[in-house]
């Protein structure tokens, strides 16, 4: 028997495994279908949004609802995925069930309204909220409490981007940075496959990406210039990764620190991106970004084409993304690092003479993995998005975009090693860790 299958019933001794199984498939089942239809209902307001493009003039409004659903209802769920990994790290850390429809409704107001957002953040806190509550109704241990919170997040992560394994791997790599927990990824990918599932029987059906670039016909594919190229590009996406997380903290932190009234806060970041969409004279880089309203727009689909980005889109991106969510907005960040990396991928590309939608894909997993700390997640994810015959350049560049981006990340919670330090406290955090640590020195 493996190890990992000896660490799994070692885990559930005393315990009927028919028990877990039945748990865990209520678990997938709830947060499948719940993704189905967040998914759904994301691409209903996002068509709304496209042909009703007054509603972007609602969007302070937006943020004042927003604002006071979390004040009078979130009652400490505002934290997110900082919250969720804090649950896991410690029992004490409550992880209400209301994170579940309070993220769902109010990712579909900041989507309605022209909000730069993504969706993955709510599909994981969707998970972890109805794992929090089937842990309550089961009056769970404290770690069996820990193990359904990661379950429910690869679950969320499984279903929202059709990508069971990836889910699985980055809830057991990104508790905790450079040690996986092994013997928690068997139930989560068993809830991670469960879900996905579930999510495509309700007909939901995920983004087809496509890589046509071939240079040879071996089944791993080596070029020793295209793997320089795409090590040289690794190093660009590992501090853009930087960049967005330092960016997305500093406009949080400013904000918090310069508008006494609370409530106006989501108002000025309101304003900020109604003004930066008009002065660029383009809608690009509102909403999701998978796809553009536009025919001839940019957006992760266009990156991966010759033309299908400027070279300043993957910027523009990340400042829209990084006011939306800085001013107290809702939905992810890894569906805008996703377009930063694809439309940076694709200038890179042209800069460096080296194939497009390869660079694009490069660019899609390398900038996630940078910002998240994920390096097995994000080339699994590579392989399960865009097949296996690039694993290797995937691999590079997830290695190398994380070493360039230190220990940033869009988690502050997430833990180094086998301390409990959190990342948040790390000198390489931020620009003001940074220069606080060369200070003290």
């Amino acid at each position: 028997m493996s190890q990992t299958n000896i660490s799994f019933s070692r885990k559930f001794a005393g315990q009927p495994i028919f028990k877990w199984l039945f748990l865990l498939t209520i678990l997938a089942v709830l947060i499948g279908s719940s993704v189905a239809l967040f998914l759904w209902a994301l691409d209903q307001v996002t068509l709304l949004q496209w042909s009703q493009h007054w509603l972007l003039f609602l969007l302070p409004f937006a943020g004042i609802l927003i604002y006071a659903l979390y004040h009078y209802w979130g009652k400490g769920s505002e934290a997110g995925n900082g919250l969720l990994i804090d649950g896991i790290h410690n029992s004490q850390t409550k992880v209400p069930a209301r994170m579940a429809p309070l993220v769902l409704l109010t990712t579909l107001i900041t989507h309605l309204f022209g909000g730069s957002a993504g969706r993955e953040g709510t599909a994981v806190q969707m998970g972890g909220g109805m794992a929090a509550y089937l842990s309550k109704w089961f009056a769970l241990k404290k770690a069996d409490h820990r193990l359904i919170l990661m379950c429910g997040m690869a679950a969320g992560f499984a279903a929202v981007f059709g990508t069971p394994l990836a889910g699985a791997v980055f809830a057991v790599e990104v508790i905790v940075i450079g040690r996986i927990q092994y013997k928690e990824f068997l139930p989560c990918y068993f809830t991670s496959i469960v879900a996905h599932l579930v999510c495509l029987t309700w007909g939901i059906h995920h983004t087809n990406y496509r890589i046509d670039f071939a240079g040879n016909d071996l089944m791993l594919h080596f070029d020793i210039a295209l793997l320089a190229k795409s090590l040289l590009s690794a190093i660009a996406f590992g501090l853009s990764a930087f960049l967005f997380a330092e960016v997305h903290l500093q406009v949080k932190t400013l904000l918090q620190k310069w508008i006494p009234i609370k409530w106006l806060i989501p108002v000025i970041g309101a304003i900020l991106v109604m003004g930066l969409a008009y002065l660029l004279d383009t809608r690009d880089y509102l909403g999701l970004g998978v796809m553009s309203e536009n025919p001839n727009g940019v957006s992760i689909v266009s990156a991966f084409k010759e033309g299908g980005a400027t070279p300043y889109s993957w910027f523009w991106k990340l400042l829209f993304t990084a006011i939306t969510l800085g001013s107290g907005f809702k939905g992810g960040e890894v569906t805008p690092l996703f377009f930063i990396g694809a439309t940076l991928g694709n200038t890179l590309a042209w800069i460096l003479g080296a194939p497009t939608d390869l660079f694009a894909a490069l660019g899609f997993i390398a900038v996630f993995a940078g910002a998240t700390n994920t390096i097995f997640a994000c080339t699994i994810m590579g392989c399960e998005l865009f097949g296996t015959e690039f694993v290797l350049y995937f691999l590079i560049a997830c290695i190398v975009a994380r070493l360039a981006s230190g220990y940033s990340s869009i988690y502050p919670t997430q833990r180094l090693g086998n301390t409990q330090q959190k990342v948040s406290e790390h000198p390489s955090h931020s620009i003001q860790k940074i220069w606080e640590h060369l200070k003290g020195k």
